[in-house]
Order: C-alpha cells, then sequence, then structure tokens
C-alpha cells in the first residue's frame, strides 16, 4: 500500500474504508478508543444527516420556481388486496420528482421506463423491470430518462387513501424521530453556496 488512497480521492465502500483506516493505524501507530465500526457508524450518520438537509432544501428550491407543479401531479392508480395497498404512478419522460418521505420499509417495481435515483447511497440508473426495497425513511430525487411506471405495495388492512398516507407518508425527517429537521434546515442555511443556489 502507498499513496493511492491520498493520490485518488473518490467514494469508497465499507471494506475499503476498512483497509484505509488498519492501514494508517498501523503505519502511523495509532491508538483509537473507537472501532472502524463505531468510526464508520459515525460517519454514515454524518452523511445522511447532510444528505437528507440537502433534499430537503432541494424541494423547497424547487417549490419555489415557476411551472412546478404542486403536490402529487401525476394521478395515481390505488388497488386493494387482502392487506395490501398498491400504489401506481405514471410520470412522463424528462421529468424530476423528489418522493416524500417513507415512514415504512416496503417493495417497489418499475414496470416501464429507466430513471437514475440519488438517495443517501449515491447515484444508481434503474431500468425496468425491476423490483427493490425502500426502507424507512428513505427520500428520493429521481431523473425519468423516459415514461416511467412504478409500483409500491404497502401492508395495511386500511382502504381510507387519507389514512394510508398518514400511515406510509411522513411530513419531515423529525416525524419519524430519525433526524432533528431543524438542526438540518440550519446546516443549509449556514453553508452561503446553497442558499443562494438556483434551480
Amino acid at each position: 500500500m502507498g499513496n493511492e488512497f491520498i493520490d485518488k480521492p473518490k467514494i469508497i465502500d465499507k471494506e475499503e474504508a476498512r483497509k484505509q483506516f488498519d492501514y494508517y493505524t498501523k503505519v502511523l501507530n495509532l491508538k483509537h478508543t473507537f472501532s472502524f465500526d463505531e468510526a464508520w457508524e459515525f460517519v454514515m450518520a454524518k452523511r445522511k444527516e447532510v444528505f437528507r438537509g440537502n433534499i430537503v432544501a432541494f424541494e423547497e428550491q424547487l417549490k419555489q420556481v415557476p411551472g412546478c407543479l404542486g403536490e402529487d401531479p401525476f394521478p395515481l392508480k390505488h388497488t386493494f388486496a387482502d392487506g395490501m395497498y398498491i400504489r401506481q404512478i405514471t410520470v412522463p419522460a424528462k421529468t424530476l420528482t423528489v418522493t416524500k418521505i417513507h415512514k415504512t420499509t416496503h417493495p417497489f417495481f418499475i414496470l416501464k421506463g429507466e430513471v437514475s435515483i440519488l438517495t443517501e447511497e449515491g447515484v444508481k440508473r434503474i431500468k425496468a423491470p425491476y423490483s427493490g426495497i425502500t426502507k424507512a425513511g428513505t427520500k428520493r430525487i429521481i431523473w425519468h430518462h423516459d415514461e416511467v411506471v412504478l409500483t409500491t405495495v404497502h401492508a395495511t388492512k386500511e382502504t381510507d387513501l387519507d389514512k394510508i398516507e398518514s400511515e406510509i407518508i411522513a411530513k419531515s425527517y423529525s416525524e419519524l424521530g430519525l433526524e432533528n429537521e431543524v438542526k438540518l434546515l440550519s446546516f443549509i442555511k449556514s453553508i452561503p453556496e446553497l442558499e443562494e443556489a438556483k434551480c
């Protein structure tokens, strides 16, 4: 191992980070009061906090852009089965959307089209057919390369759409107890470049 860690900055995964941690701990003869896993969890929590603050600020800026559509601009198709609510949306090509904050972990299916999704883990490009899992607390920015049909499935005994919405969607991160939204927005406001950014 040489200077490859310093000379080539990049986003690295947990195992690569562990290698760096072990390498520099040994080379620099460091004594830590924390384990690698504790350090990794701390960094990931901070990364999530920054991402969540940025996505909330981005969504607020989008709402100020003339011509941006209001909440839920694309009609949803609602279907019910035994203890399940199936929600389907069709989004036109060349559309940018910001999802709501999901309260529950649930499956999703891309039935048609291709998207680029920005999440806390980075950007992922997905093409139909595709199935995945949305974790509780997730909020995403999605670019729809072409017309996209997306379906989610939620476990619920409810059939009233307003009650279902309050079961599966959080109005803020603080509602989930994941983050202090005021703290996140304060963070964004403390960075002049973000405050002055235009959509």
